[in-house]
């Protein structure tokens, strides 16, 4: 796929996507980035603000396999990866794979899951493969994690580690919609959901072509020095006890790259990555705060001083 055709296939996506959900077009636009990044994204809101309608519109729009997986404290790793299982016709184990075998993976409430499930999707996040009894098996390509959960809730949910917050490109919220978006889905969903009539409006193939592609986008090394810079002030801040890992950075470069894209340009501006710093790099930020939220010294603010204190650059 050529890059040029990046941006009128997002159209269509994006366009088919508000549908059902009204007046989050940042949202869904960034959404988009982490799945032509080649990423993973955390939805982090409160409960009934469209985090799992959103992805499951995602789902719907491209011809390709979802699954979700709804996460409780009783659910194993082997519900998510597989299991063999014994075949006595056969005299052998033959494997049985689990729901992460799709396209899409809609991980539900992924906090409630304990430690030892959530890290069954670390390889699969980062090594795009399965690993049960010693055999490894590949993922089909597209491979997109969306994962939900509620930040404000804390009884029966087990706090993600900062080793899987880092296995996602970008950290987005909803928030409540305005009124006018608010009443348009009362308008909309009042008979049956817009959900169940969308169509798919492209195809996994053209999704995979399209994640390829944007590799090819032009990051100019002054706009690898100003994501260098932006992750080095995250890094040596009074304000951070941890900033932004390498994985961060490669993660901030290829958001860039997507976002050029879907605006439909070949080349990286430093506005791209602007518009994609924050649900890039907040959510690998650590306050040296205790009361970060109280002092408003939230990763989503000191990414945003971090914006205005280091320059861009000017060709």
């Amino acid at each position: 796929m050529q890059i040029q055709a990046i941006s009128p296939l997002a159209a269509r996506i994006e366009a088919n996507i508000a549908r059902v959900i009204f007046g989050k077009e940042r949202q869904i636009r960034l959404m988009l980035t982490a799945l032509l990044a080649g990423g993973h994204l955390l939805l982090d809101d409160i409960p009934g603000t469209g985090k799992t309608t959103l992805v499951r519109a995602l789902a719907a729009s491209v011809s390709a396999e979802a699954k979700r997986i709804q996460f409780t404290p009783d659910l194993l790793p082997s519900d998510i990866t597989g299991i063999n299982v014994f075949d006595p016709a056969a005299q052998r184990f033959t494997f049985r794979p689990g729901p992460i075998f799709a396209n899409v993976i809609i991980a539900d409430e992924l906090n409630r899951a304990t430690p030892r499930t959530q890290s069954a999707l670390l390889e699969c996040m980062g090594e795009r493969q399965v690993t049960v009894d010693g055999v490894t098996y590949p993922l089909a390509a597209p491979f997109f994690v969306a994962a939900t959960q509620n930040p404000l809730e804390s009884q029966g949910t087990f706090p993600l580690p900062e080793a899987q917050i880092d296995r996602f490109l970008m950290r987005i919220s909803l928030g409540y919609p305005e009124r006018d978006s608010e009443r348009a889905m009362l308008d909309n969903h009042g008979v049956a959901s817009p959900l169940s009539a969308l169509a798919p409006v492209c195809t996994r193939e053209e999704i995979t072509a399209a994640v390829d592609a944007v590799r090819g986008v032009t990051v100019s090394d002054k706009v690898k020095g100003y994501i260098l810079d932006l992750v080095a002030e995250s890094r040596t801040s009074a304000r951070v006890r941890l900033g932004v890992s390498p994985r961060g950075a490669l993660a901030l470069m290829h958001a860039a790259q997507a976002y050029a894209a879907i605006e439909g340009r070949d080349f990286v501006l430093p506005d791209d990555v602007r518009s994609v710093a924050v649900p890039v790099m907040a959510h690998r930020i650590i306050s040296r705060s205790q009361n970060a939220i109280r002092l408003n010294d939230t990763g989503e603010s000191i990414v945003e001083l971090i914006l205005d204190t280091v320059p861009a650059p000017i060709d």
